[in-house]
C-alpha cells in the first residue's frame, strides 16, 4: 500500500487559504505556488498599501517592501496600511507590523533605501514580481528598465486625484512602460498628488487590481494585462481599456536594445537639483519668511500674492493675502497694475516660482517667490495653522 506524501500546507494554512483551495483556478497547486512565490512591492504608500495587505493574506510566501519615508498624518487618507499611532514612524516599521498581523507565515523583506541605478538591480534581483507603487517619473523609469534588465514582470499602477491606471509591463513578449510612454513630460507639468490631490479610496481600488495581476502571473492564469492599459475613471465610474503594442524599436525592450544598463533617471527626466539661493537675499531673490513676517508687522502694505487654488486657500492663509490662482493669473495680470515690490507665494514654493518668472516677464520687475511657500511660514511663523 502507496501511503500519499503529506500536503505541503499545514492545516492552519488549509483553513486560512480554504476559499482559495475550493477554486478550480486555485486549488491545492495555485496555493503552493503563491508560498513559493516572491514579490516586491515599490513603495509602502497609497498603492502599496492595498499591495503589501492582499498578497499578504493571499499567501505569498516572500513580500519585500522598499520605502524610506514616515508616516506623515497627511498619509492616513489613503495609506491604510498605517493608522494614527504610526504618525512618525518609518513607513517600513509601521507596515512590517500590519502583515505580520495580517498573516504572520509571510516572510516580509524590508528594503529601507532610495531605490537608484546603483542599487536598484540588486534590490529587485530574486523576485518573481514587481509591483510598481511609485508616484514619480524618475522610479518609473527605473523600475521599468530594471525589469525588462532582470526580466521580470512589472505590476504597474498610477494614481492622480480621480485617475488610475494599471497595466502588466515587461512580461515576456509583452510592451514595457518606455513603449508606452517613451520620453517623460517635461519637469513640472504633471503635479505630483502632493500638489494635485488624490481620492484616499482611488489607490485602493489601483493598488487591489495591480495585486491581482501579481496573483494571477504567478499562478498562471486568466489573462493579464500584458499588452492591455485599463484606465479607471472613479469620478465617472468607468473603466477603459487601451490596447499596447511591444515596440520594436524600444530602446529598451525593442530588438535592438540600446538601454542595456541603468542609467541616470534624473537626468533622463530633465529634473537637476535646485541651486541654493545666496544669503543674505538681495534685491530681486527669494524673500523668506522671517523677512515677510517682519514687514508686515512694520505695517509696510507689502502686497503678497497667494497662488493657490481656492480650496486651498480655504485651508490655510498667510494675513493680509489676495487669491489669483497660478492658472488664472496671465489674464489678471492687469489687477496688479500699480502694485510695487510683491511677496508671492503657494504652498512650497514651486508654483510661486513659477508666478514670479511670468511676473517679471511681464514687467513686475520688483516681484519676489517666498521660500519654502506657507508650509514654511507654518512651521517658522505661525503654526497654529493647519499643514496639508
Amino acid at each position: 500500500m502507496t501511503v500519499a506524501a503529506p500536503p505541503a500546507l499545514s492545516n492552519e494554512e488549509v483553513a486560512r487559504y480554504s476559499r482559495h483551495l475550493i477554486m478550480p483556478e486555485v486549488g491545492m497547486d495555485g496555493q503552493l505556488k503563491l508560498k513559493a512565490a516572491s514579490v516586491l512591492c515599490i513603495g509602502a504608500g497609497g498603492l502599496g498599501s492595498p499591495v503589501a495587505m492582499y498578497l499578504a493574506a493571499a499567501g505569498v510566501g516572500r513580500l519585500g517592501i522598499v520605502d524610506f519615508d514616515v508616516v506623515d498624518y497627511s498619509n492616513l487618507q489613503r495609506q491604510v496600511i498605517h493608522g494614527t499611532p504610526d504618525v512618525g514612524r518609518p513607513k517600513l516599521e509601521s507596515a512590517r507590523d500590519t502583515l505580520n498581523a495580517i498573516n504572520p507565515a509571510v516572510h516580509i523583506e524590508l528594503h529601507e533605501v532610495a531605490l537608484s541605478s546603483a542599487n536598484a538591480l540588486d534590490v529587485l534581483r530574486g523576485y518573481d514580481v514587481i509591483v510598481d507603487g511609485t508616484d514619480n517619473f524618475p522610479t518609473r523609469y527605473l523600475v521599468n528598465d530594471a525589469c525588462v534588465i532582470l526580466g521580470i514582470p512589472n505590476a504597474y499602477g498610477s494614481i492622480f486625484r480621480f485617475e488610475g491606471q494599471a497595466s502588466v509591463f515587461a512580461a515576456k513578449d509583452g510592451p514595457c512602460y518606455r513603449c508606452l510612454y517613451p520620453e517623460p513630460p517635461p519637469p513640472g507639468l504633471v503635479p505630483s498628488c502632493a500638489e494635485g490631490g488624490v481620492l484616499g479610496i482611488l489607490p485602493g481600488v489601483v493598488g487591489t487590481i495591480q495585486a491581482t495581476e501579481a496573483v494571477k502571473l504567478i499562478m498562471g492564469v486568466g489573462e493579464p494585462l500584458v499588452g492591455r492599459f485599463l484606465v479607471y475613471d472613479a469620478l465617472r465610474m468607468r473603466f477603459r481599456e487601451l490596447k499596447l503594442r511591444k515596440d520594436p524599436d524600444c530602446p529598451v525592450c525593442g530588438d535592438n536594445p540600446t538601454v542595456t544598463e541603468l542609467i541616470d533617471y534624473e537626468q533622463f527626466c530633465g529634473i537637476t537639483p535646485a541651486a541654493p539661493a545666496p544669503e543674505p537675499a538681495a534685491a530681486g531673490d527669494d524673500a523668506t519668511v522671517e523677512q515677510l513676517k517682519a514687514r508686515i508687522d512694520t505695517g509696510d502694505g507689502i502686497f503678497i500674492l497667494d497662488v493657490r487654488e481656492p480650496q486651498e486657500y480655504q485651508i490655510c492663509s498667510i494675513p493680509g493675502s489676495t487669491l489669483i490662482p497660478l492658472g488664472d493669473l496671465p489674464g489678471r495680470l492687469h489687477e496688479l497694475e500699480g502694485r510695487g515690490e510683491m511677496i508671492v507665494h503657494c504652498k512650497s514654493g514651486v508654483r510661486s516660482a513659477k508666478a514670479v518668472k511670468l511676473l517679471r516677464e511681464a514687467g513686475f520687475a520688483r516681484a519676489k517667490n517666498l521660500k519654502g511657500g506657507i508650509l514654511r511660514w507654518i512651521d517658522a511663523v505661525d503654526p497654529s495653522l493647519p499643514k496639508y
